[in-house]
């Protein structure tokens, strides 16, 4: 060792050693468990599980409709059923002798860009346009307009709006009714909940059947109204599906199959490759 690498070793103090993994999250010493500050005896009982997360994700407890709408977004997102791919593949681990954890790490690990991005992204969208309105004066209908226009000619999907299996999203109206009854009462500025209205009323135009907000974009509309920045959006969308994930890899693990793929045994993937030959062929 060198002697400059032995001097810098001997100049870290116990001091540095904590600050290392310092955090305002959590106290912990024997004994004594403090989340934000409050013990958690204190929460068990008078906090709910929604309350809680916004505490450690936010700093402090939120106010009562805070925390029914967080509840509402996290309810409604828990499933979609095996085709899902992120339930599938964990139903498919859970027949693999892996444990549950991996199970739903499996599952949890598909939830990318493509599936279950779709909500951190519009709020993204909500965010640019709501910059586009407060910031540069532009009315809400035409940064819209001029927000449509970029996806056509780039030829692609607003997310958080249509749905691939639903014609109209059951979720979306309930989350929607539930934030505007919170903009009536003055809870709520509203802006984001506009926004998506008129996105979803431009793209309805001109075409034979109107392209509703999904799960995506109502929680989007929830979590932006709510203050959550875009990739906490899907952070929360992850800790939702979770509970499906658990539910199908437990429900998969009682069914005593072993090593399940993804179509039943006497169905094969089609095969699209050189007809049966030889090495000298």
């Amino acid at each position: 060792m060198t002697t400059a690498r032995r001097a810098a070793q001997d100049a870290v103090t116990t001091e540095d050693v904590t600050d290392w993994w310092s955090t305002s999250i959590s106290d912990i010493e024997p004994g004594v468990i403090r989340l934000r500050g409050y013990p958690v005896e204190s929460l068990i009982g008078t906090a709910s599980f929604p309350a809680t997360i916004w505490l450690l994700l936010r700093g402090e407890l939120p106010a009562e409709h805070q925390a029914r709408l967080l509840e509402l977004a996290l309810v409604a997102a828990v499933d979609h059923g095996p085709q899902a791919p992120s339930i599938a593949a964990a139903r498919m681990a859970a027949t693999c002798g892996v444990g549950l954890n991996s199970a739903m790490a499996t599952g949890v690990n598909l939830l990318g860009d493509t599936h279950g991005g779709a909500g951190q992204q519009c709020m993204e969208v909500l965010a640019a346009v709501r910059h586009a309105c407060d910031a540069e004066g532009v009315p809400v209908a035409d940064a819209v307009r001029m927000l449509l226009a970029e996806y056509k000619s780039a030829r692609r999907f607003v997310p958080g709006f249509g749905h691939r299996f639903h014609p109209r999203d059951p979720r979306r109206d309930p989350l929607l009714s539930a934030v505007e009854s919170e903009v009536t009462a003055g809870r709520l500025a509203g802006g984001h909940l506009e926004i998506a209205l008129e996105i979803e009323a431009q793209l309805a135009t001109g075409r034979p059947r109107p392209v509703p907000m999904n799960i995506d974009g109502a929680t989007a509309v929830i979590y932006s109204e709510l203050g959550f920045e875009p990739e906490l959006g899907r952070g929360l969308f992850v800790l939702s599906r979770s509970v499906g994930i658990l539910a199908h890899a437990w429900e998969e693990r009682g069914s005593g199959r072993r090593i399940k793929g993804p179509i039943p045994p006497p169905l094969l993937p089609t095969y699209r490759g050189p007809e049966p030959r030889k090495p000298q062929d």
